[in-house]
């Protein structure tokens, strides 16, 4: 019987006809609609729906066209794309820094070391891989947004909803046979799929957490480890020390603990050491020294856990008779030999039976009260005489346990019960009278369905407890490859325990998947290079890491020789992917057009790019140019070659020309070259404004003869002379050609006219004309040449009748100014005088008027009577 639970289909493949799709988890199941009744309900159903059927049939049809064509394109794409190793690179990068984020707080406590994570590393590669992690209830693969359940004896990852159905089909399994008081007694246990983990029924996990259990729901996060909650572990280590777990929320078991403590070695003699928690039991190596259970010897082991093993030394024993002595080991020293004790007991008539014994033998066993075969009478007796039967009945309980034996007592097992009843069968259906040792089954078979509810009990005369069901239940597992090898069983079957190898292409590179998911599961990542003879022209191809389908095209340069001798430097294009066109016309323009072909096909070398150094037409430059199309070409110059004139130069593009001499001048003019039709462009001699009167010609120009109009230096008169003279004479020669032969007009900075013959440049600077020289107080005066007195080699300096005048003049100057500071402060005493006098008696001495008379200075009185002697004339002044 089919678990409610599990889907439909096939494995994970397409569905059989008829297969009813698997439901999505939380989606509803609505019943199929009742189909119409009568006649009128399918005309009219037909007649609405016509429209609507095809309208949707053409929806349909497109919808398929579109995803047939969006495979076909994956396909090529899948087929001829180059291998996805970078992808696989970067995922692996971000990989590593997820694993290294996850990992961090563990390693900085063991210095870097990660020896001891290399279980947890595996787990955690499992999660990140897709595919590796599988469900084994439902064979499915694990997702990163499903809700999974994680066992804490074999670390293995269930889907949440597999979980709960696989515990409570297995609560229901056990609770079968039961009764409802019988189960609710005792909380039966229900076993973990893979390991058998027993968990008990209040542990059915009903809520999705993280791997360490904080988080209800994680959310996800793609830098983080599938349902991780990215928090710390914190679960205790196992065996538990005290400390939790440092790496971050991670699937499987927690590695060792990394922290250090101190702790000594098993025997207590070394001196305490710090070493981690996980290795914190050590030996020092030296003897143990602990007294062995014998008493007498020393362990000599080195220092080791746990109690000291038996003593190993052999010694000569006796055994616990005394009797004889035997090497043995030490570790056990009471041995029983295998003869019997023999002893006379105290009766005197029999020895004693015992093997090998220890201590008194005892009372002889047939001395006092003995009872006769039946236990109803006891009699004293010797020991040497036997016990008679007493006469009665024996009366003991037969094996029927009903009836008791008849005989008489005697000696030896009763006999078989012998008496008829009326018995009834075990299943209760028939009775019959027969003896009552003999058994009473009948021949009906039993009817009911086993605990397996398919199959009938079958047995002869059930007494209603049927046995479990024998046949084996053959159901098709999960995997679709096996079938279930257990009993025939109610339920879900336990998932498969084969193991497939999914290798890679070589097959160097095995993993070990759950039966039934090497069809889904991705290949593994092998890292030998793929041995795959080349399909190009290379002899070898590219290194490349093994791999399913076609290998990655060649990228190798192509090295075919070209025609003209180069290698072909591009990749190679032997198997090229090339869009193939005009194969089909369409019928009209109402035909949708086909997706395009893509064939694989080789194609010819490019033109050889190998660049060569090309001289132009005109020889002016060398250029590189690609070997295909290396000709001679024209740079676009101009020729610039010398024409016949040896003046100018060819102006046409260059161009072509014909090498008469191979001796000749490359610079030379050829007959292609354009002919010179200009002027004479030759540089006139310096001074000659004229042109030349031939045409543009080789050699010198001819002498010009022609007269110039020129001015004289000084500019006033206008002189006439010959171009060949002027340009050809020299510097004096010019000087006496252009000067006019008058005097000069131009003036001195002395003011005076320059007495030179006209002249060019500046004027001379000694200047002949003689001028009068005065002194300073302008009594002396001479005549002497202006030259020198600009040049200021004379001058004319004051005698002592001139220095005698200016100092009676400076004295003078200083009376006066002596008379006119007395004057002022005479003038001040009387303003002030008077100023007094008006504020006393202004009142009294109104019609007075003040006169206050002011005493001339002798300067005032004299002063218009001085004889001052100027220039030697003695002048009076008035």
């Amino acid at each position: 019987m089919e678990a409610p639970w599990r889907p439909g289909g096939r494995g994970r493949g397409r569905a059989r006809p008829g297969d009813r799709l698997p439901v999505r988890a939380g989606a509803a199941i609505r019943p199929p609609a009742p189909r119409a009744r009568g006649n009128a309900c399918v005309a009219a159903a037909r007649s609405s729906g016509e429209g609507d059927s095809e309208l949707s049939s053409q929806k349909k049809f497109d919808e398929i066209k579109k995803a047939n064509q969006a495979a076909a394109k994956k396909l090529v794409e899948d087929q001829f794309s180059s291998s996805s190793e970078e992808d696989d690179e970067d995922a692996e990068v971000k990989q590593g820094k997820i694993l290294a984020k996850t990992f961090t707080v563990y390693t900085c406590q063991t210095d870097g070391d990660a020896s001891d994570l290399e279980r947890t590393r595996q787990y955690m590669n499992e999660a990140f891989q897709s595919g590796a992690m599988t469900c084994l209830i439902c064979i499915a693969s694990v997702k990163r947004n499903q809700a999974v359940w994680s066992c804490c004896g074999c670390f293995c990852i269930f889907h949440l909803v597999c979980i709960q159905k696989w515990a409570k089909d297995s609560l229901f399994l056990v609770s079968s046979p039961l009764t409802d008081d019988d189960f609710a007694k005792k909380d039966y246990p229900w076993p973990c799929p893979k390991c058998r983990y027993e968990y008990k029924r209040s542990e059915t996990p009903s809520r999705y957490y993280c791997y360490c259990g904080k988080v209800e729901n994680p959310t996800l996060d793609p830098w983080l480890v599938p349902h991780s909650c990215g928090q710390i572990c914190e679960r205790e280590f196992r065996p538990s020390c005290g400390h939790k777990c440092l790496l971050l929320c991670h699937p499987g078991p927690c590695p060792p603990c990394p922290k250090m403590v101190t702790t000594t070695c098993h025997c207590k003699k070394a001196k305490p050491v710090p070493r981690r928690c996980s290795a914190k039991e050590w030996s020092c190596h030296q003897p143990c020294g602990r007294m062995l259970l014998c008493g007498q010897h020393t362990c000599e082991n080195s220092c080791h856990a746990g109690d000291c093993q038996l003593c190993p030394r052999v010694s000569k024993q006796q055994c616990i008779c005394g009797r004889q002595t035997a090497e043995r080991l030490c570790a056990s020293p009471q041995w029983q030999c295998d003869q019997v004790c023999g002893k006379r007991l105290p009766c005197g008539n029999h020895t004693c039976e015992r093997v090998c014994h220890a201590g008194p033998c005892g009372d002889c066993p047939r001395s006092g009260k003995r009872s006769c075969p039946c236990e109803k009478s006891k009699f004293t007796l010797p020991c040497t005489e036997d016990v008679p039967t007493c006469g009665d009945s024996c009366d003991k309980v037969l094996e029927c346990g009903i009836h008791r034996c008849s005989q008489r007592c005697h000696r030896g097992p009763c006999e078989i019960c012998r008496q008829e009843v009326e018995k009834q069968c075990r299943c209760g259906k028939h009775t019959k009278r027969m003896p009552c040792h003999k058994p009473y089954l009948c021949e009906t078979k039993c009817t009911k369905i086993r605990d397996c509810q398919k199959h009938q009990c079958r047995r002869k005369c059930c007494s209603g407890n049927c046995p479990p069901c024998d046949q084996v239940c053959g159901r098709t597992l999960g995997c679709r490859n096996h079938k279930c090898p257990s009993g025939c069983h109610r339920g879900s079957c336990n998932p498969c325990p084969e193991t497939v190898d999914v290798k890679c292409n070589c097959g160097k590179t095995v993993i070990k998947v759950p039966c039934g998911r090497e069809r889904t599961i991705k290949p593994p990542k092998c890292k030998q290079l793929c041995s795959r003879p080349p399909t190009c022209h290379h002899s070898t191809q590219e290194k490349h890491y093994c791999h399913f389908g076609r290998c990655p095209p060649c990228r190798q340069s192509c090295q075919k020789r070209l025609t003209c001798g180069h290698l072909c430097p591009v990749s190679c294009h032997d198997e090229a992917i090339v869009k193939q066109t005009g194969l089909h016309q369409s019928a009209g323009p109402w035909e949708q057009p086909s997706e395009p072909a893509f064939i694989q096909t080789a194609l010819p070398c490019p033109p050889c790019e190998v660049l060569i150094q090309v001289e132009c037409l005109g020889q002016h430059e060398v250029s590189p140019l690609p070997c295909h199309s290396a000709n001679p070409y024209s740079c676009k110059r101009f020729c610039g070659r010398l024409l016949d004139c040896q003046n100018h130069t060819c102006m046409k593009e260059c161009h072509h020309v014909t090498k008469l001499n191979s001796s000749v001048d490359r610079k030379k003019a050829g007959p292609e070259c354009s002919q010179c039709e200009e002027e004479c462009t030759k540089p006139r001699p310096s001074g000659c404004p004229h042109r030349c009167v031939l045409p543009c010609h080789p050699g010198d120009c001819p002498s010009c003869l022609q007269m110039l109009k020129i001015k004289c230096h000084c500019k006033l008169s206008i002189l006439y002379i010959e171009c060949l003279k002027l340009t050809s004479a020299d510097f004096k020669e010019k000087e006496l050609l252009v000067s006019c032969k008058n005097q000069c007009p131009k003036e001195l900075p002395c003011g005076h006219r320059c007495k030179e013959v006209c002249h060019s440049g500046s004027c001379p600077l000694n200047c002949s004309q003689k001028v009068k020289l005065r002194c300073l107080c302008k009594r002396l005066k001479k005549e002497i040449q202006c030259s020198k007195i600009q040049e200021g080699q004379v001058s004319l300096e004051c005698d002592a009748l001139c220095k005698e005048m200016k100092r009676k003049a400076s004295e003078i100057k200083e009376a006066e100014a002596k008379a006119a500071i007395e004057e002022e402060k005479r003038r001040q005493q009387a303003e002030l005088e008077a100023f007094e006098n008006r504020l006393k008696g202004r009142r009294k001495n109104k019609r007075r008027k003040d006169e206050v008379e002011v005493e001339q200075s002798s300067w005032q009185k004299y002063k218009n009577l001085i004889i001052l002697p100027i220039f030697g004339v003695a002048v009076v002044m008035v």
